[in-house]
C-alpha cells in the first residue's frame, strides 16, 4: 500500500508560481500630468485617468512620452459620500508601456509604474 504524506510538496517543484492579480479600478478622475516629453521639453498636461491601481496608472496623453520617462501625477479626488473634502493624490512613477492610440483624441496610452512613495492632501472646501 502506498501511503502519501500531505507535506510532501515533491509534486510541486517546478510549478509556475500563480501571482496574485491585483485590483485595477477604472476611474476616469482628471489628472495634470507633468515630466518631460521624448524630446527633453517639459510637459504639463491635463488629461483623465483611465484607471489606476497600487501599483500602476493609466492615462491618455497627447504629449508623446518614452519609456523609462519619469512622470508626476496630480490626481483630483471629488468629495463623495464617505470623503468630507476633496483631495489631491500626489504621486509619481516611471512609464513601463507605450500604446498608440487610433481611436481617440489622445495620442498615447501611458502605462506607469507607480512609486512606492505618495502624497494625499485634503483641498479647501470651494466656496461659492
Amino acid at each position: 500500500m502506498n501511503s502519501t504524506r500531505l507535506d510532501d510538496k515533491s509534486s510541486f517543484q517546478g510549478a509556475p508560481r500563480v501571482e496574485k492579480r491585483e485590483r485595477r479600478f477604472e476611474l476616469p478622475l482628471p489628472i495634470l500630468v507633468a515630466g518631460q516629453d521624448a524630446s527633453g521639453k517639459e510637459i504639463r498636461e491635463y488629461t483623465q485617468l483611465v484607471s489606476i491601481s497600487s501599483q500602476e496608472a493609466t492615462f491618455q496623453l497627447n504629449s508623446k512620452v518614452m519609456i523609462g520617462s519619469r512622470l508626476s501625477l496630480l490626481v483630483d479626488i471629488p468629495k463623495t459620500y464617505f470623503l468630507e473634502n476633496n483631495l489631491k493624490l500626489e504621486t509619481s512613477g516611471k512609464v513601463t508601456f507605450i500604446k498608440a492610440e487610433e481611436d481617440s483624441k489622445k495620442k498615447q496610452l501611458v502605462f506607469l509604474r507607480l512609486d512606492k512613495s505618495y502624497r494625499i492632501r485634503p483641498l479647501p472646501p470651494k466656496s461659492v
